[in-house]
């Protein structure tokens, strides 16, 4: 493994400049940008979207947008990890940067919504191939005692991108034009695929690594489940009829328990461990509430922007800022509450439960009026609230997760996210449909939206918190929650 002389040398410290001398710190920098194209193009739609819909109209569908592309990076995310085992990572690589920039390029050329829409799954796809193959790199390619320091980085990584998605489409639109914000990443993209072939030249990356017997099945069952069910969601919304949609909705529901219930009975291919949601563990209670609160709070990133512009006028690139604050307070905070000692842990997630929760309900106030120092408050609670709680709520999950499963319950929590992401933008376009977005983008049906948007999502971030109090509960410490 070439990334040997940058072991440490002399106790713990790591020797970066012998990293960077042999082309393995540069490697690293490589496979990271896959994380920030995947991760800034997510955050970018936000504020991209007012100036799309004027132009290519499909309002009905702008929950779409998000959810299209979080199932393509969940499915693709599965994929890619299981690939390697079979194709070279250099290979896997340059196809996933080709398969991202290609659906950049239809979303920057789209002439209507729906082909706009093809686009975002097919960059979804590329996208989350790219995240998945860069945590693969890192145990590929690097040793493992840099490991921690590497996904430090990497955590740093999405905090930027998080920052900079929002401001980028925001600047792109006053001094470009939406469709260049994708154009962007359909050139990021092929000059990672050219460069993955220089760059990943090593033994490590040209072969795959894996014998016969030791990959694990691809969950093709359970993710057919989870994307028909989010997509019966989203149809729910499209063309509002009580019979019709409730159908839908119905159904949708019965496919997500379906997808769970699947996923519990396949422990080869399984993407969440045992006891999944289960209030008689810490880990049951945490993950509902990764659940309620990501399907909960994805809807300001989605509408945001296009309701603050349609009935206050407030510019693009103010909304991109406030987008960013919610951001930064998550980085913040993140870091701030770092160090607290582990028995404090449990409160603190609590804490931030609380903060997720006022956010998400002064939005229901604060959206409506348009005063924009108390959205600003409320973005800042709200990723504030996340970066507080977010490390320990992980920490706690996977520490009570049973012997074997603390692999999967890491990997699980994003997972969740982003699945929460995609069922949360799905619903939000039913409500914004039903309350008048579904007879096209007005003044009139964005007043009505906006009134009932956020308030339908307040009993949802209420769940999440109880969900926080009942992991606080002294009987679900993982000693005790271990049998």
């Amino acid at each position: 493994m070439t990334a040997a002389s940058g072991n440490k040398a002399g106790g713990d410290k790591i020797d970066w400049r012998a990293l960077w001398v042999n082309g393995d710190l540069a490697r690293f920098c490589f496979i990271s940008l896959g994380i920030l194209l995947h991760a800034t193009n997510e955050t970018m739609i936000a504020t991209v979207m007012p100036a799309m819909v004027g132009d290519i109209a499909g309002v009905q569908f702008v929950g779409w947008s998000l959810a299209v592309y979080e199932l393509g990076a969940i499915v693709a995310g599965a994929a890619a990890g299981r690939l390697v085992s079979f194709v070279a990572l250099r290979t896997n690589m340059m196809a996933a940067a080709l398969l991202y920039a290609a659906g950049a390029l239809v979303c920057a050329t789209a002439p209507s919504m729906p082909i706009f829409l093809a686009g975002r799954l097919v960059e979804g796809l590329g996208g989350g191939a790219l995240v998945s193959l860069a945590f693969v790199s890192v145990e590929r390619l690097f040793p493992r005692n840099i490991w921690p320091q590497l996904f430090g980085i990497i955590s740093a990584i999405w905090g930027v991108a998080a920052f900079s998605g929002p401001m980028l489409g925001a600047v792109m639109v006053d001094f470009l034009s939406w469709r260049w914000a994708f154009g962007v990443f359909t050139f990021g993209g092929a000059a990672m695929a050219l460069a993955s072939f220089a760059v990943l030249g090593t033994p490590q990356a040209k072969r795959p690594q894996a014998g016969a017997g030791q990959t694990p099945a691809f969950p093709f069952l359970a993710l057919g489940c989870l994307a028909v069910s989010v997509l019966l969601i989203a149809a729910a919304g499209v063309d509002i009829a009580l019979l019709r949609s409730s159908l839908f909705i119905l159904l949708g529901l019965a496919g997500l328990a379906l997808f769970f219930r699947v996923d519990a009975l396949k422990p080869r291919s399984r993407l969440f461990p045992s006891h999944l949601f289960s209030w008689n563990s810490a880990l049951g209670s945490g993950m509902t509430m990764v659940a309620a609160f990501s399907v909960a709070t994805c809807t300001f990133a989605i509408y945001g922007p296009l309701l603050l512009t349609t009935l206050h006028g407030i510019p693009i690139l103010t909304t991109g800022y406030i987008i960013a604050a919610e951001s930064i307070a998550w980085s913040i905070l993140s870091i701030a509450v770092a160090n607290a000692p582990l028995h404090h842990e449990r409160s603190i997630i609590v804490v931030g439960a609380l903060m997720i929760a006022a956010g998400l309900a002064g939005f229901a106030y604060t959206i409506p009026t348009g005063s924009i120092p108390l959205i600003l408050l409320c973005a800042l609670l709200q990723g504030g609230g996340f970066g507080v709680a977010w490390p320990f709520l992980t920490r706690v999950i996977v520490a009570s997760a049973r012997d074997g499963e603390q692999t999967i319950a890491s990997a699980a929590v994003p997972t969740m996210q982003r699945i929460g992401y995609a069922v949360g933008a799905a619903v939000a376009g039913i409500i914004a449909n039903a309350c008048g977005f579904s007879d096209g983008l007005s003044r009139e049906a964005a007043a009505t939206v906006a009134g009932w948007l956020f308030l339908v999502f307040v009993p949802l971030g209420i769940f999440g918190c109880i969900a926080a109090l009942r992991i606080a509960l002294p009987p679900l410490r993982p000693r005790q929650a271990a049998g």
